[in-house]
Protein backbone atom coordinates (compact mmCIF):
# COMPACT_ATOMS: atom_id res chain seq x y z
CA UNK A 1 0.00 0.00 0.00
CA UNK A 2 1.13 3.60 -0.99
CA UNK A 3 1.98 6.06 1.62
CA UNK A 4 -1.59 8.84 2.17
CA UNK A 5 -3.63 5.93 1.90
CA UNK A 6 -6.08 3.92 4.21
CA UNK A 7 -8.34 0.56 4.03
CA UNK A 8 -12.26 1.12 5.03
CA UNK A 9 -11.71 1.10 8.18
CA UNK A 10 -15.96 0.30 8.88
CA UNK A 11 -15.63 -2.65 6.41
CA UNK A 12 -12.89 -4.09 7.60
CA UNK A 13 -14.12 -4.55 11.54
CA UNK A 14 -17.12 -5.44 9.63
CA UNK A 15 -15.33 -8.26 7.96
CA UNK A 16 -13.60 -9.24 11.33
CA UNK A 17 -16.24 -9.20 13.05
CA UNK A 18 -18.09 -12.37 10.71
CA UNK A 19 -14.69 -13.78 10.81
CA UNK A 20 -14.89 -14.21 14.66
CA UNK A 21 -18.45 -14.65 15.32
CA UNK A 22 -18.26 -17.35 11.80
CA UNK A 23 -15.72 -19.48 13.53
CA UNK A 24 -17.35 -19.09 16.90
CA UNK A 25 -20.95 -20.08 16.27
CA UNK A 26 -18.94 -23.39 13.74
CA UNK A 27 -17.53 -24.18 16.37
CA UNK A 28 -20.03 -24.54 18.72
CA UNK A 29 -22.40 -26.46 15.45
CA UNK A 30 -19.09 -28.80 15.20
CA UNK A 31 -19.76 -30.09 18.73
CA UNK A 32 -22.60 -32.37 17.61
CA UNK A 33 -20.03 -34.38 15.28
CA UNK A 34 -18.91 -35.90 17.98
CA UNK A 35 -21.81 -37.91 18.59
CA UNK A 36 -20.80 -39.59 15.41
CA UNK A 37 -17.11 -39.77 16.24
CA UNK A 38 -13.67 -37.74 16.83
CA UNK A 39 -12.39 -39.02 14.28
CA UNK A 40 -15.11 -36.77 11.76
CA UNK A 41 -15.09 -34.25 14.21
CA UNK A 42 -11.27 -33.00 14.16
CA UNK A 43 -11.46 -33.66 9.85
CA UNK A 44 -13.93 -31.33 9.75
CA UNK A 45 -12.34 -29.09 12.12
CA UNK A 46 -9.04 -29.04 10.73
CA UNK A 47 -10.43 -28.48 7.07
CA UNK A 48 -12.57 -25.87 7.84
CA UNK A 49 -9.93 -23.98 10.46
CA UNK A 50 -6.58 -24.39 8.71
CA UNK A 51 -7.43 -24.92 4.85
CA UNK A 52 -10.67 -22.42 4.87
CA UNK A 53 -10.25 -19.81 7.90
CA UNK A 54 -6.28 -19.68 7.53
CA UNK A 55 -5.38 -20.36 4.29
CA UNK A 56 -7.62 -17.94 3.73
CA UNK A 57 -6.67 -15.34 6.08
CA UNK A 58 -3.27 -15.78 4.85
CA UNK A 59 -4.39 -15.55 0.62
CA UNK A 60 -6.54 -12.40 1.69
CA UNK A 61 -3.75 -10.60 2.94
CA UNK A 62 -1.40 -11.50 -0.81
CA UNK A 63 -4.65 -10.08 -2.28
CA UNK A 64 -5.10 -6.93 -0.21
CA UNK A 65 -1.21 -6.15 -1.31
CA UNK A 66 -1.76 -6.69 -4.78
CA UNK A 67 -3.38 -4.02 -6.71
CA UNK A 68 -6.51 -4.63 -7.88
CA UNK A 69 -6.07 -4.15 -11.60
CA UNK A 70 -3.54 -7.21 -11.94
CA UNK A 71 -6.97 -9.06 -12.04
CA UNK A 72 -8.34 -7.38 -15.53
CA UNK A 73 -4.56 -7.86 -16.88
CA UNK A 74 -4.85 -11.73 -16.30
CA UNK A 75 -9.04 -12.09 -16.34
CA UNK A 76 -8.97 -14.24 -19.16
CA UNK A 77 -6.46 -17.15 -17.93
CA UNK A 78 -8.16 -16.79 -14.76
CA UNK A 79 -11.14 -17.60 -16.47
CA UNK A 80 -10.13 -20.26 -18.67
CA UNK A 81 -8.39 -21.91 -15.89
CA UNK A 82 -11.59 -21.97 -14.07
CA UNK A 83 -13.08 -23.60 -16.88
CA UNK A 84 -10.19 -26.26 -17.30
CA UNK A 85 -10.95 -27.16 -13.18
CA UNK A 86 -14.90 -27.95 -13.90
CA UNK A 87 -13.57 -29.98 -17.16
CA UNK A 88 -11.09 -32.17 -14.79
CA UNK A 89 -14.45 -32.58 -12.50
CA UNK A 90 -15.53 -35.81 -15.04
CA UNK A 91 -12.51 -37.55 -15.19
CA UNK A 92 -12.64 -40.46 -13.30
CA UNK A 93 -10.80 -41.14 -10.31
CA UNK A 94 -9.94 -37.16 -10.33
CA UNK A 95 -13.62 -35.87 -9.61
CA UNK A 96 -16.15 -37.11 -6.59
CA UNK A 97 -19.33 -37.62 -6.33
CA UNK A 98 -21.79 -36.92 -3.79
CA UNK A 99 -25.47 -37.30 -3.19
CA UNK A 100 -25.55 -37.59 -7.10
CA UNK A 101 -23.56 -34.57 -7.99
CA UNK A 102 -19.96 -34.06 -9.24
CA UNK A 103 -18.68 -31.14 -7.27
CA UNK A 104 -15.25 -31.48 -5.89
CA UNK A 105 -12.13 -33.16 -6.99
CA UNK A 106 -9.79 -34.61 -5.25
CA UNK A 107 -5.53 -34.06 -4.84
CA UNK A 108 -5.29 -37.02 -2.36
CA UNK A 109 -3.63 -34.31 -0.01
CA UNK A 110 -6.49 -31.76 -0.49
CA UNK A 111 -9.92 -31.59 -1.71
CA UNK A 112 -12.20 -28.61 -2.87
CA UNK A 113 -14.93 -27.47 -5.01
CA UNK A 114 -14.62 -25.92 -8.29
CA UNK A 115 -17.62 -24.55 -8.46
CA UNK A 116 -16.31 -21.84 -5.62
CA UNK A 117 -13.68 -20.65 -8.22
CA UNK A 118 -15.42 -20.48 -11.46
CA UNK A 119 -17.94 -17.95 -9.68
CA UNK A 120 -14.83 -15.69 -8.83
CA UNK A 121 -13.30 -16.64 -12.01
CA UNK A 122 -16.21 -15.54 -13.91
CA UNK A 123 -16.94 -12.28 -12.04
CA UNK A 124 -13.56 -11.28 -12.86
CA UNK A 125 -13.53 -11.96 -16.15
CA UNK A 126 -17.35 -10.49 -16.89
CA UNK A 127 -16.20 -7.39 -15.05
CA UNK A 128 -13.43 -6.84 -17.46
CA UNK A 129 -14.99 -7.30 -20.34
CA UNK A 130 -18.18 -5.06 -19.64
CA UNK A 131 -15.73 -2.45 -18.64
CA UNK A 132 -14.14 -2.91 -22.19
CA UNK A 133 -16.77 -2.48 -23.86
CA UNK A 134 -17.88 0.70 -22.15
CA UNK A 135 -21.23 2.13 -23.95
CA UNK A 136 -21.24 -0.94 -26.50
CA UNK A 137 -23.30 -2.56 -23.68
CA UNK A 138 -26.60 -1.50 -24.13
CA UNK A 139 -26.39 -2.41 -28.29
CA UNK A 140 -28.20 -5.65 -29.05
CA UNK A 141 -25.49 -7.01 -30.84
CA UNK A 142 -22.08 -6.10 -28.88
CA UNK A 143 -23.25 -5.87 -25.82
CA UNK A 144 -26.24 -8.31 -25.43
CA UNK A 145 -25.60 -11.51 -27.24
CA UNK A 146 -22.21 -11.37 -26.14
CA UNK A 147 -22.89 -11.32 -22.32
CA UNK A 148 -25.52 -14.27 -23.00
CA UNK A 149 -22.92 -16.08 -24.90
CA UNK A 150 -20.57 -15.90 -21.82
CA UNK A 151 -23.39 -17.19 -19.42
CA UNK A 152 -23.91 -20.12 -21.74
CA UNK A 153 -20.54 -20.86 -20.75
CA UNK A 154 -20.45 -21.80 -16.77
CA UNK A 155 -24.19 -22.42 -16.85
CA UNK A 156 -23.23 -25.82 -18.79
CA UNK A 157 -20.18 -26.17 -16.71
CA UNK A 158 -23.21 -26.04 -13.58
CA UNK A 159 -25.72 -28.00 -14.94
CA UNK A 160 -23.41 -30.97 -16.26
CA UNK A 161 -22.59 -31.02 -12.01
CA UNK A 162 -25.02 -30.35 -11.46
CA UNK A 163 -25.07 -27.23 -9.18
CA UNK A 164 -28.32 -25.31 -9.79
CA UNK A 165 -27.64 -22.74 -6.72
CA UNK A 166 -24.70 -21.55 -7.86
CA UNK A 167 -26.14 -21.16 -11.17
CA UNK A 168 -28.97 -19.21 -10.34
CA UNK A 169 -26.29 -16.97 -8.05
CA UNK A 170 -23.81 -16.20 -10.63
CA UNK A 171 -26.99 -15.27 -13.30
CA UNK A 172 -28.54 -12.81 -10.78
CA UNK A 173 -25.22 -11.10 -10.03
CA UNK A 174 -23.90 -11.13 -13.69
CA UNK A 175 -27.37 -9.47 -14.33
CA UNK A 176 -27.35 -7.08 -11.58
CA UNK A 177 -23.23 -5.90 -12.92
CA UNK A 178 -24.56 -5.95 -16.32
CA UNK A 179 -27.53 -3.40 -15.73
CA UNK A 180 -24.66 -1.51 -13.76
CA UNK A 181 -22.69 -1.31 -16.43
CA UNK A 182 -25.07 0.22 -18.81
CA UNK A 183 -27.40 -2.97 -20.24
CA UNK A 184 -30.95 -1.53 -21.06
CA UNK A 185 -34.07 -2.30 -19.01
CA UNK A 186 -35.92 -4.06 -21.18
CA UNK A 187 -32.50 -6.56 -22.08
CA UNK A 188 -32.69 -7.15 -18.42
CA UNK A 189 -36.18 -7.80 -18.02
CA UNK A 190 -36.25 -10.51 -21.62
CA UNK A 191 -33.16 -12.11 -19.41
CA UNK A 192 -35.09 -12.61 -16.19
CA UNK A 193 -38.10 -13.95 -18.24
CA UNK A 194 -35.53 -15.90 -20.19
CA UNK A 195 -33.92 -16.90 -16.39
CA UNK A 196 -37.55 -17.82 -15.06
CA UNK A 197 -38.34 -19.72 -18.29
CA UNK A 198 -35.25 -21.70 -17.48
CA UNK A 199 -36.19 -22.63 -14.06
CA UNK A 200 -39.11 -23.72 -14.96
CA UNK A 201 -37.62 -26.65 -17.66
CA UNK A 202 -34.72 -27.21 -15.07
CA UNK A 203 -37.73 -28.02 -12.45
CA UNK A 204 -39.39 -30.49 -14.81
CA UNK A 205 -36.33 -32.29 -15.62
CA UNK A 206 -34.24 -32.34 -12.38
CA UNK A 207 -36.84 -33.79 -9.78
CA UNK A 208 -34.74 -32.67 -7.27
CA UNK A 209 -35.34 -29.06 -8.10
CA UNK A 210 -39.08 -30.02 -8.05
CA UNK A 211 -39.33 -31.00 -4.61
CA UNK A 212 -37.67 -28.43 -3.28
CA UNK A 213 -40.41 -25.95 -5.05
CA UNK A 214 -43.30 -28.12 -3.96
CA UNK A 215 -41.73 -28.59 -0.38
CA UNK A 216 -41.16 -24.53 -0.35
CA UNK A 217 -45.31 -23.90 -1.43
CA UNK A 218 -46.64 -27.09 1.17
CA UNK A 219 -44.01 -27.84 4.03
CA UNK A 220 -46.67 -29.59 5.61
CA UNK A 221 -47.20 -32.58 2.93
CA UNK A 222 -44.38 -34.60 4.00
CA UNK A 223 -42.82 -33.60 7.40
CA UNK A 224 -41.05 -37.08 7.84
CA UNK A 225 -39.20 -36.69 4.53
CA UNK A 226 -38.96 -33.69 2.00
CA UNK A 227 -39.88 -31.48 4.57
CA UNK A 228 -38.31 -32.42 7.76
CA UNK A 229 -34.93 -30.18 7.09
CA UNK A 230 -37.49 -27.09 7.49
CA UNK A 231 -39.49 -28.38 10.28
CA UNK A 232 -36.47 -29.29 12.39
CA UNK A 233 -34.96 -26.01 11.53
CA UNK A 234 -38.16 -23.72 12.20
CA UNK A 235 -38.38 -25.74 15.80
CA UNK A 236 -34.39 -24.95 16.23
CA UNK A 237 -34.83 -21.22 15.65
CA UNK A 238 -38.69 -21.24 17.34
CA UNK A 239 -36.97 -22.27 20.58
CA UNK A 240 -34.03 -20.09 21.08
CA UNK A 241 -36.78 -17.61 21.89
CA UNK A 242 -35.39 -14.24 22.28
CA UNK A 243 -31.58 -14.20 23.23
CA UNK A 244 -31.50 -18.28 22.70
CA UNK A 245 -30.30 -21.21 24.86
CA UNK A 246 -26.59 -20.15 25.26
CA UNK A 247 -23.43 -21.04 23.31
CA UNK A 248 -22.75 -24.66 22.56
CA UNK A 249 -26.06 -25.43 24.07
CA UNK A 250 -28.18 -26.23 21.22
CA UNK A 251 -30.02 -29.46 21.14
CA UNK A 252 -31.25 -29.74 17.95
CA UNK A 253 -27.65 -30.39 16.65
CA UNK A 254 -27.12 -33.57 18.92
CA UNK A 255 -28.76 -37.12 17.95
CA UNK A 256 -29.14 -36.09 13.96
CA UNK A 257 -32.29 -33.96 14.63
CA UNK A 258 -31.17 -31.21 12.58
CA UNK A 259 -29.76 -32.45 9.01
CA UNK A 260 -26.67 -30.81 8.28
CA UNK A 261 -25.87 -28.48 11.38
CA UNK A 262 -22.43 -27.27 10.35
CA UNK A 263 -23.58 -26.77 6.60
CA UNK A 264 -26.83 -26.06 5.24
CA UNK A 265 -28.80 -25.49 8.84
CA UNK A 266 -26.30 -23.99 10.91
CA UNK A 267 -28.13 -20.44 10.61
CA UNK A 268 -31.53 -22.79 12.89
CA UNK A 269 -27.98 -23.67 15.39
CA UNK A 270 -26.79 -20.29 16.17
CA UNK A 271 -30.77 -19.29 15.90
CA UNK A 272 -31.36 -21.74 19.12
CA UNK A 273 -28.38 -20.52 20.57
CA UNK A 274 -28.28 -16.58 20.34
CA UNK A 275 -32.04 -16.07 19.98
CA UNK A 276 -34.16 -13.88 17.72
CA UNK A 277 -31.19 -10.82 19.02
CA UNK A 278 -28.39 -13.01 17.90
CA UNK A 279 -30.28 -14.09 14.55
CA UNK A 280 -31.32 -10.30 13.91
CA UNK A 281 -27.29 -8.87 14.52
CA UNK A 282 -26.12 -11.32 12.03
CA UNK A 283 -28.24 -10.47 9.22
CA UNK A 284 -27.33 -6.76 10.27
CA UNK A 285 -23.49 -7.75 9.59
CA UNK A 286 -24.62 -9.02 6.24
CA UNK A 287 -26.82 -5.76 5.52
CA UNK A 288 -23.84 -3.89 6.63
CA UNK A 289 -21.35 -5.75 4.51
CA UNK A 290 -23.14 -5.05 1.72
CA UNK A 291 -24.21 -1.29 1.95
CA UNK A 292 -20.43 -0.47 2.65
CA UNK A 293 -19.12 -2.74 0.32
CA UNK A 294 -21.47 -1.37 -2.74
CA UNK A 295 -19.96 2.26 -1.02
CA UNK A 296 -16.52 1.18 -1.92
CA UNK A 297 -17.97 -0.36 -5.57
CA UNK A 298 -19.53 3.45 -6.38
CA UNK A 299 -16.05 5.10 -5.40
CA UNK A 300 -13.88 2.80 -7.21
CA UNK A 301 -10.85 4.31 -9.68
CA UNK A 302 -12.57 3.09 -12.57
CA UNK A 303 -15.33 1.02 -13.74
CA UNK A 304 -13.15 -2.34 -13.96
CA UNK A 305 -13.14 -1.62 -9.88
CA UNK A 306 -16.31 -0.65 -9.45
CA UNK A 307 -18.05 -3.80 -11.00
CA UNK A 308 -15.71 -6.22 -9.28
CA UNK A 309 -16.56 -4.89 -6.13
CA UNK A 310 -20.60 -4.93 -7.20
CA UNK A 311 -20.08 -8.52 -8.46
CA UNK A 312 -18.09 -9.89 -5.34
CA UNK A 313 -20.51 -8.61 -2.67
CA UNK A 314 -23.84 -9.53 -4.33
CA UNK A 315 -22.29 -12.84 -4.74
CA UNK A 316 -21.03 -13.14 -0.84
CA UNK A 317 -24.83 -11.51 0.43
CA UNK A 318 -26.87 -12.99 -1.47
CA UNK A 319 -25.52 -16.74 -1.09
CA UNK A 320 -25.85 -15.67 2.63
CA UNK A 321 -29.34 -14.57 2.81
CA UNK A 322 -30.57 -17.73 0.47
CA UNK A 323 -29.38 -19.56 3.33
CA UNK A 324 -30.87 -17.69 5.82
CA UNK A 325 -34.22 -17.35 3.67
CA UNK A 326 -34.44 -21.25 2.77
CA UNK A 327 -33.96 -22.11 6.71
CA UNK A 328 -36.60 -19.41 8.03
CA UNK A 329 -38.93 -20.81 4.84
CA UNK A 330 -39.18 -17.97 3.08
CA UNK A 331 -37.13 -19.36 0.34
CA UNK A 332 -36.76 -22.83 -1.19
CA UNK A 333 -34.34 -24.76 0.81
CA UNK A 334 -30.91 -25.08 -1.42
CA UNK A 335 -27.30 -26.20 -0.65
CA UNK A 336 -25.91 -23.23 -0.23
CA UNK A 337 -23.88 -22.49 2.59
CA UNK A 338 -23.42 -19.71 5.31
CA UNK A 339 -20.30 -17.76 4.00
CA UNK A 340 -18.22 -17.00 7.19
CA UNK A 341 -20.13 -19.29 9.01
CA UNK A 342 -20.73 -22.59 7.30
CA UNK A 343 -18.61 -25.76 6.73
CA UNK A 344 -17.27 -25.74 3.35
CA UNK A 345 -13.48 -25.09 3.15
CA UNK A 346 -13.34 -23.87 -0.50
CA UNK A 347 -16.09 -21.23 0.37
CA UNK A 348 -14.69 -19.91 3.28
CA UNK A 349 -11.16 -19.78 1.34
CA UNK A 350 -12.71 -18.12 -1.87
CA UNK A 351 -14.93 -15.42 0.34
CA UNK A 352 -11.82 -14.11 2.48
CA UNK A 353 -9.68 -13.98 -1.07
CA UNK A 354 -12.52 -11.89 -2.58
CA UNK A 355 -12.79 -9.98 0.65
CA UNK A 356 -9.05 -9.15 0.10
CA UNK A 357 -9.57 -7.89 -3.35
CA UNK A 358 -12.25 -5.31 -2.06
CA UNK A 359 -9.89 -4.51 0.42
CA UNK A 360 -7.73 -3.34 -1.51
CA UNK A 361 -10.03 -1.28 -3.67
CA UNK A 362 -11.27 0.40 -0.72
CA UNK A 363 -8.10 2.25 -0.23
CA UNK A 364 -9.03 6.22 -0.45
CA UNK A 365 -6.62 9.02 -0.38
CA UNK A 366 -6.87 10.31 3.42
Amino acid sequence: MSKGRTVDKPFLIIVLILIIGGFLIFSSASLGLLTQGSEKFSQVTFNQTVLGLVGGIIFGLITWKFDYRIWRKYALLIFIFAIILNILLFIPGLGISHGGARRWIDLGFISFQTSEILKIGFIIYLAAWLSSIKEKVSDLYLGLLPFCVLLVVPAVLLMLQPDTDTLAILFMTSLAMFFTAGGKWRHVLLLVVVGLLALGAIALSHPYVMQRITTFLNPEQDPLGASYQIQQSLIAIGSGGTFGRGFGKSLQKFNNFLPEPIGDSIFAVMAEEFGFVGSVGLIFLFIAFAIRGFMISVRAPDSFGGLLTLGIVILIVSQSFINIGAMLGVLPLSGIPLLFVSHGGTALFITLVEVGIILNLSLIHI
